[in-house]
């Protein structure tokens, strides 16, 4: 999968309702993660603790299991959105895995060194196996068997 596939006619991509608003907010990032799985949560928890104290704004988090089809628009189904990490730009890029992971640190304070590290042109293969036949896997693996990835949609007639 190209990581930063983009659809720029989405209507949606890099803005989201201002609290049932008709204006929509522009985010420069917006961050679909895995709400059911305890380990995403937790991480993703900890970015947006950090994003709030130190007042930076511009980043949306969206859970993916309380809406299907949040990423129908690039081609993402379901199923393949709660295997890996990913983050809608503010140009409607679909940035996955590790290159969603980078587009969140380089927005967070102390965590831009690890988002120039992880873009290192020997060290970025590396990371993109590591979290997605490894971390991602395991995960997506585990949660599984728990019971914490929906189901696919029904199919429709």
């Amino acid at each position: 999968m190209d990581p930063t596939r983009t659809v720029p006619e989405h209507p949606e991509a890099g803005t989201a309702p201002q609290n049932g608003a008709d204006t929509p907010v522009h985010y420069d990032i917006h961050v679909y993660y895995n709400g059911a799985c305890p380990v995403c949560r937790s991480e993703i928890h900890h970015y947006r603790k950090v994003a709030r104290r130190h007042g930076v704004d511009g980043i949306a988090w969206t859970d993916i299991t309380t809406e299907a089809g949040l990423l129908s628009p690039w081609g993402v189904d379901d199923d393949a959105i709660v295997r890996r990490l990913h983050v809608v730009d503010g140009e409607g890029r679909l940035l996955a895995g590790v290159d969603g992971f980078i587009e969140i640190w380089k927005r967070l304070p102390r965590y831009g060194w690890l988002a120039r590290l992880s873009s290192v042109r020997w060290i970025k293969p590396l990371a993109d196996v590591l979290y997605d036949r490894v971390l991602a896997a395991a995960l997506y693996r585990w949660n599984k068997a728990k019971g914490r990835v929906p189901p696919p949609p029904a199919p429709t007639a």
